[in-house]
């Protein structure tokens, strides 16, 4: 349907809900005010039934569930207070009303919120249609939050699904921050300001967690626990909570492999500029270092240290602790600058925005 006619539906339905409280006069209000009373309900309708449009299947189904469990809840509650207070004064209505709209309210928003942790492929299908992609739950844990580059990736866009939070890694977080250790201390504060940076990205959704479990007494090992109990990924920059994850089957999403996958491509023949910081272990080596902490090692320029200077790649290895470029200085084919070039260290030939230099 498109917007205009869905406008026009709206206005309709409007006018109707006026046109029967002005004739039909309910509550003995005069028929001027009974139209009004209809026409704001309906305005009242149409504002709740754009609001939740927005919303997905999965929070309208935790929603009704949270709903239906809180009234229930209420109309037993309910049935002791009949038998447990005389009734006078009115007081069992109104305590059978409070309780009513307290457990229905309550009920309501717990399962909008938890609505999100939902399986409708349990159902068989019948919900098809608002299947989300798989792993769309991140578990953040208490180093990667320290490291803070997941505030940068997230606030890039590039982070997509729900963020989850446990309670225990708050926990930690906390132990950390009140440590008397300064090194300890600045380091759980600097976790919980990257958190609350975090929380305040409008476009991503960041839900506290407070599952436990007990018999895991290692904060790594809730985590897989954790992970394997809503099927989601652990996000991470822990070697060995890595491998760990690794080895229960847990989806692992480690920050350091994607800083390395970030790294520039660097092909060998291309020619880069780069700034010889000292020298390196074998005779006649420099080394360099681009910005992203890349070592690079330069045959036939231990001489040139703390100078600028162009090199041939000649090859690059990939380790497991990062990108390792090795190059060759020429003196009959390159230059040699005397004072660090001014962009901090160096760049590759023919494109300035790629620039390495001494770290």
């Amino acid at each position: 349907m498109d917007a205009l006619s869905l406008s026009l539906l709206r206005a309709a339905f409007i006018i109707l809900l006026s046109a029967c409280g002005y004739f039909l006069v309910p509550f003995g209000f005069t028929p001027a005010l009974s139209g009004g009373v209809g026409a704001l309900a309906g305005i009242l309708i149409v504002v709740f039934e754009i609001r939740l449009k927005r919303v997905s299947l999965k929070r309208l189904m935790g929603a009704a569930a949270g709903s239906l469990l809180g009234i229930l809840g209420a109309f037993l509650v309910s049935l002791i207070l009949e038998r447990a207070i005389p009734a006078s004064l009115n007081t069992v209505p109104f305590l059978q009303i409070l309780v009513l709209m307290w457990m229905g309210y309550v009920g309501l928003l717990v399962g909008a919120t938890k609505g999100d942790m939902l399986n409708l492929s349990a159902f068989g299908g019948l919900f098809g249609a608002e299947k989300a992609p798989k792993q769309v739950f991140k578990v953040l844990d208490t180093s990667v939050i320290i490291d803070g580059r997941i505030a940068d990736i997230a606030e890039t866009g590039f982070l997509g699904g729900t963020l989850v939070i446990p309670q225990f890694v708050l926990r930690e977080l906390q132990f950390v921050a009140d440590s008397a250790d300064p090194l300890k201390r600045n380091r759980g504060r600097r976790g919980l300001d990257i958190l609350q940076r975090i929380q305040k990205f409008t476009d991503l959704n960041v839900q506290i967690l407070e599952d436990d479990f007990p018999n895991a007494p290692e904060v790594d090992m809730k985590l897989i626990e954790l992970a394997k109990k809503y099927d989601c990924s652990i996000v991470t920059n822990d070697f060995n909570l890595n491998k760990v994850a690794q080895l229960h089957g847990v989806h692992v999403l480690n920050i350091n492999e994607l800083a390395n996958a970030l790294k520039p491509v660097v092909l060998p023949g291309e020619i880069m500029r780069v700034f010889i910081l000292k020298e390196g272990k074998e005779f006649n080596q420099g080394v360099a270092y681009l910005d992203d902490g890349t070592m690079v090692v330069v045959d036939n320029a231990r001489r040139l240290i703390s100078k600028t200077v162009d090199i041939t790649v000649t090859s690059v290895l990939q380790t497991t602790a990062g990108k390792m470029i090795f190059g060759r200085h020429d003196d009959r084919v390159h230059a040699t600058h005397d004072r660090p070039s001014p962009e901090k260290g160096g760049h590759r030939e023919g494109s300035p925005a790629n620039m390495a230099g001494g770290g």
